[in-house]
């Protein structure tokens, strides 16, 4: 289930949820979020090459590559498997901001996005088929979780791809974990 919590910017504490899409995207619209599903035009299976996942959901990423000139489209995965992935979350969790409009797709598993506007803190769980953007220069982290499972589209403007200006707070450390909060909505 995908789900928005909209935090003070200062207190991981009484959090707004919502976890209706419409209302999610209503409310990411407001701060410039873009907030949308995505359905394959193919079933995929769990072979499925990069190649395989990108021809899968080619008419949505031409229309964002048209809409907002996208350079490049690439595909990340990562498990719990993944060599470097106490580094890797280490960095996402850091909060930072791109000079360019940021994209990821969920073609399977999970992540959270918070992103860091004005004196709110919007916490997004992205779950298979959402696709969110953070535009450029918002202040946000992503957690994969300690034992990551995703495979996402990412686009990019910039041909040198995923390119980060960190902020040096550390705002992260309040608020919940992947983990945290899906424990947290398994108990509500």
């Amino acid at each position: 289930m995908s789900a928005l919590t909209i935090y003070a910017e200062k207190s991981a504490e009484n959090g707004e949820r919502f976890t209706d899409f419409e209302t999610i995207e209503t409310k990411l619209k407001t701060i410039g979020v873009q907030f949308e599903r995505w359905i394959a035009s193919h079933i995929l299976n769990n072979e499925a090459s990069n190649d395989d996942v990108l021809n899968a959901y080619s008419d949505s990423i031409l229309r964002l590559k048209n809409q907002y000139g996208f350079q490049t489209a690439d595909v990340i995965k990562l498990d719990s498997t993944h060599p470097d992935k106490v580094v890797m979350r280490q960095k996402f969790l850091e909060e930072h901001t791109h000079s360019e409009f940021e994209v990821r797709f969920f073609v399977e598993g999970c992540g959270l996005f918070y992103l860091h506007v004005g004196e709110q803190v919007f916490s997004v769980l992205c779950e298979k088929g959402d696709l969110i953007s953070v535009p450029a220069n918002v202040t946000h982290w992503f957690d994969m979780g300690e034992n990551p499972h995703l495979a996402c589209i990412r686009l990019f403007t910039n041909p040198e791809g995923w390119v980060a200006n960190f902020t040096e707070s550390d705002i992260s450390k309040i608020f919940p974990t992947l983990d945290e909060l899906q424990r947290e909505l398994t108990h509500d």
